[in-house]
């Protein structure tokens, strides 16, 4: 039909109609697509194969020919024999001829100039109104940020908190808190919300928190709250735009989105059932109604809490991950020690250690004791040795008390019969382990005896008993907290005192393939692995050991009656580690004197503490107990530390 339409003489670019009457030649027809332009108008796309040679012909069938067709196409054969029919009629077949001599003639250098020109200024305008858009559209957004930046600096405007009345503004940061007045404001318990005894779901009620996580979306706002009252008590509190008031709701968000973590907040809300897996408090949560800000905190902190949250295990398990944990070391910890306390596991620590000095107290009064207070500065060494701290007390010499030792001995002399006390302990050892530390708190005791030092013994098992057995029953939260981080399993220990006298310890360690040294003191693996023995043989983790040897204990040590290289001495050990040392101690004026010249100390300093037995001195035993260290080793810790507030050790006196 092309070639035909060429010998008629169509030109390029050239449309003509022209009717055909010849049957068609196609011997089979293949339908590919069929549509309407328009509601009148269809037309069948067909390609057909000559029959007569290789030759594509194409055909274009009126559309009124074919109407009937496009309703009447179920299968192939029905088609082909339609289109077949169709073709026997005549065919109006529109050739656009795209052959032919006809080639446009080239463009001056003029024209082409003025294209280029034209194009050239189409593009400059459309620049142009791109950059008038794009200039629009940031003073558009400038102007925003100045509203928004206006409105949060309002926020930013102290708001007053020493009326009853509330203040006129939902949000914002307190005007410092100077003692102005009385709100009357009731204030909930974040560890009872939703709890029996708390406020439940309906309740409105006012907090007090530490903001410890901050995630906003959109429209909506979420809140982790912690209890600064128990760290390890954490709240959702959530806050969605409101369709009353959107622009105020808005702002809220905007400004909740701007608290930075460890902030301190006074917030308001209505309490709602929720189910909340991320905090402690899981059965409900707060919707957020005001906020303010008590104490801000600075975007930036040394460690993130939630790292120092981590323990040893968790973090050594994702070293070899994708993301592995990052770890907060012990000297960043100790420079922030304020920061690092605020972490539940450290917290709880401490309020454990609080927990064994009341446990302490409890069991020494049932036990008729009374609680004294001794002097720190003293005019010369209460333990012997040079491991005392030194200093000037208007022009002489004087010493911090490496213990009450000499002033609870004379309440004894002074008939006050069994006295403790908790006082701090200085000692000058350059140990750098561990389990030292260069001032801890003592927890000492003295009593009289009548027979035997085994009363003081009993006095001691009875009280650690009272201290164990009172951690787990009494303060389970907060070992809960503690061994999430720190892994330990309770103390075991007998009903009756486990004594094990030095050379029966002496000669177990031989038996283990040890080499202990009988007439010294029991080195740090040797406690270790003779804790593990006791614990094989007796099935505890606390046990005594008694007699040791002259040499390794101080000058006013009562001597072993049978044998004078040994004492009446004893030391008390949890996990095969010392946390305990006591004795009889000599009450003769004249034997205390021959140990001191023994010792090679000087006789002076010791003149008041001589003479108080002179005048008459009951027998006594008592002990010396570092506080720090029973923490310590109860809760299994690495160091000891984890269990002192603010540790003092030979390269550390700050903060």
């Amino acid at each position: 039909d092309v070639k035909r339409a060429q010998n008629k003489g169509l030109e390029r670019g050239s449309t003509r109609h022209f009717t055909d009457k010849r049957p068609s030649p196609c011997g089979s027809v293949m339908v590919l697509k069929l549509w309407a332009r328009k509601a009148s108008c269809c037309c069948v796309f067909a390609v057909a194969m000559l029959m007569q040679g290789p030759r594509t012909a194409m055909a274009f069938a009126p559309a009124a020919a074919l109407r009937r067709l496009s309703t009447q196409l179920p299968a192939s054969y029905r088609a082909r024999h339609a289109l077949q029919a169709a073709a026997q009629r005549p065919r109006v077949l529109t050739v656009r001829s795209m052959c032919g001599p006809s080639v446009p003639a080239e463009k001056t250098e003029e024209e082409k100039a003025a294209i280029k020109a034209e194009r050239e200024a189409r593009k400059a305008a459309k620049e142009e109104e791109q950059r008038k858009k794009k200039a629009d559209k940031e003073a558009k957004a400038k102007a925003e940020a100045e509203i928004a930046a206006a409105a949060l600096a309002a926020l930013r405007k102290p708001v007053s908190y020493h009326t009853s009345e509330l203040p006129e503004r939902v949000c914002g940061d307190y005007e410092v808190i100077q003692s102005r007045g009385l709100t009357g404001r009731t204030w909930a318990d974040m560890s009872k919300l939703g709890e029996e005894g708390g406020a439940q779901a309906g309740e409105s009620v006012w907090v007090r928190a530490r903001v410890v996580g901050v995630r906003a979306k959109g429209g909506s706002c979420f809140l982790v709250l912690r209890d600064m009252a128990s760290p390890s008590t954490t709240m959702q509190a959530c806050l969605f735009k409101s369709q009353e008031d959107p622009e105020g709701s808005k702002m809220m968000i905007k400004f909740l989105q701007d608290l930075t973590l460890e902030t301190i907040i006074d917030i308001q809300g209505n309490m709602a059932e929720a189910e909340v897996r991320s905090c402690s408090q899981s059965k409900v949560e707060m919707q957020v109604t005001r906020c303010y800000v008590v104490s801000r905190a600075p975007a930036i902190l040394p460690f993130l809490l939630e790292d120092a949250a981590r323990s040893d295990a968790d973090i050594a398990a994702s070293q070899g991950s994708e993301k592995p944990l990052a770890a907060v070391y012990q000297e960043n910890r100790l420079d922030n020690r304020w920061l690092d306390l605020r972490v539940p596991a450290n917290n709880a620590i401490m309020r454990l250690q609080s927990a064994v000095c009341q446990l302490f107290r409890e069991s020494l009064y049932k036990q008729g004791f009374m609680e004294i207070h001794t002097p720190k500065l003293i005019p010369g060494e209460s333990e012997g040795g040079s491991e005392v701290f030194r200093t000037d007390y208007f022009g002489t010499m004087a010493c911090l008390a490496q213990s009450p030792q000499l002033y609870k001995q004379m309440a004894i002399s002074a008939d006050l019969n069994r006295v403790f006390e908790v006082g701090p302990v200085f000692r000058a050892e350059k140990s750098n382990t561990r389990r030292h530390l260069c001032e801890f708190t003592g927890l000492d005791l003295e009593m009289a005896i009548t027979e035997h030092y085994d009363e003081t013994l009993v006095v001691l098992h009875d009280m650690f008993k009272h201290i164990f057995t009172g951690m787990e029953e009494r303060f389970g939260r907060e070992l809960a907290v503690v061994r999430e981080q720190y892994a330990s399993a309770p103390v075991r220990f007998t009903d009756k005192p486990c004594i094990l006298h030095w050379d029966e310890g002496m000669q177990m360690l031989k038996d283990a393939g040890e080499q202990p040294d009988v007439f010294g003191d029991l080195s740090g693996a040797h406690e270790l692995r003779l804790g593990e023995l006791v614990a094989e043989k007796y099935s505890t983790d606390f046990y005594i050991l008694d007699r040791y040897p002259a040499a390794a204990r101080p000058f006013y040590t009562m001597p072993y009656p049978e044998d004078a290289r040994y004492t009446n001495s004893y030391d008390l050990f949890i996990r095969g580690q010392e946390i305990c040392s006591g004795a009889q101690r000599v009450h003769e004026p004249e034997l205390l004197k021959k140990q001191i010249a023994e010792k090679g100390m000087p006789m002076e300093p010791l003149q008041d503490y001589i003479k108080s037995f002179e005048h008459g001195a009951p027998p006594h035993a008592g002990a010396g107990i570092g506080l720090e260290r029973v923490v310590f080793l109860y809760l299994g810790l690495d160091n000891v530390r984890k269990a002192s507030m603010f540790p003092r050790d030979p390269n550390r006196i700050s903060p």
